[in-house]
């Protein structure tokens, strides 16, 4: 457990940053608040007592430095991480701590590896992007699929999701992703990363039971195009949604999510189908859970405690399935998903 380490967590007065803080203090760690809004932090100090504040801004490295001060890892979860990511591994850098991120934006995700992978690896630094719901839970599961496997023809991931409140930040950073690309979709074919403006393709997909067939929407790009083909040898990745979900997504109205336990997830539910297709076999792995905003905190918190107890496979920047044990780390998810593997 985290006996007592500190954790810097910039962007903490977030809803997914209040996750994860709160997960942090379950775990041993000590959370340190950090983020732009120094007023925002102040109040969820008064609900968090005991908790150092740091204001900084991604404007301001000196800012940034003394909220890392002393801190063994930081946890980035303000969006949009085009903005925030770069300003926060570079302090990192700075501190010598390890950096994780929870985004879910693509292209933020793809300057992460073009930008510091180099000087990650130069440094024997530990950067991880995307240790989220979307990049991070699909790429490990998709590396368990794989199994013994050196390469495939596909990964195909399927989110059932029952529906998608989004979140003020989900939006901010959509509407960013969506102005870098030119209102273009994104996907991953032949190798690479291409860009379209053909409309996505309808189809149903066989979610495992109870859930079954559903109608998703196809080539549904999310972060795993960039986690996964980072180092699996598949040259098409392709992933899809729940067509439920994805109108509650671009509908304007739709109310962010709500708490309904103790605990603040939302009554959201998921299921993540990533199926692995090598000539005519198949692999699958599947995780059920509930509320993709909460499931975030114990993926990234998992992370930072295995990068402090030195329990990764390399260094640089990596993603979720290259640099830890995919089916032991799915494994230590258990009170927050169950997990199904079949080869």
């Amino acid at each position: 457990m985290g006996s007592g380490q500190a954790v810097a967590v910039f962007g903490a007065y977030g809803h997914t940053g209040r996750f994860v803080v709160a997960q942090l203090r379950e775990r041993g760690f000590v959370p340190v608040l950090s983020g732009r809004d120094a007023d925002k932090l102040k109040e969820l100090a008064a609900s968090e007592p005991g908790l150092d504040v740091r204001p900084a801004s991604v404007d301001d490295p000196a800012s940034l430095d003394d909220a890392l001060a002393g801190a063994a890892a930081v946890i980035n979860c303000a969006g949009p991480f085009a903005t925030t990511a770069a300003p926060v591994i570079e302090a990192a850098l700075r501190a010598g701590i390890p950096y994780v991120d929870v985004a879910a934006e693509i292209e933020a995700n793809v300057d992460t590896f073009a930008l510091f992978a180099d000087r990650a690896r130069a440094a024997g630094a530990v950067v991880v992007p995307a240790m989220a719901f979307y990049g991070g839970l699909g790429d490990l599961l998709a590396t368990a699929a794989m199994g013994d496997w050196t390469a495939a023809d596909e990964v195909h991931v399927a989110y059932g999701l029952s529906g998608w409140h989004p979140t003020a930040g989900t939006r901010e950073a959509g509407a960013v992703s969506r102005e870098r690309r030119g209102g273009r979709r994104i996907r991953y074919t032949k190798g690479q990363l291409e860009y379209h403006l053909d409309a996505p393709p309808a189809l149903t997909w066989p979610f495992p039971d109870p859930m079954g067939p559903r109608a998703v929407i196809g080539e549904f790009s999310m972060a795993d195009v960039v986690t996964v083909p980072s180092h699996l040898a598949v040259p098409e990745v392709r992933s899809y949604m729940t067509v439920e979900a994805a109108k509650d997504l671009s509908a304007p109205d739709t109310p962010a999510p709500s708490a309904v336990d103790e605990r603040g997830r939302s009554e959201q539910t998921f299921l993540v189908d990533v199926v692995v297709r090598s000539g005519g076999t198949e692999r699958r792995a599947v995780a059920r859970g509930r509320d993709i905003y909460a499931v975030t905190a114990p993926l990234a918190v998992e992370a930072v405690e295995r990068i402090l107890t030195g329990r990764t496979r390399t260094v640089g920047v990596a993603s979720a399935g290259e640099i830890f044990d995919a089916p032991d780390f799915l494994r230590a998810l258990a009170p927050h998903i169950s997990l199904e593997l079949s080869h």
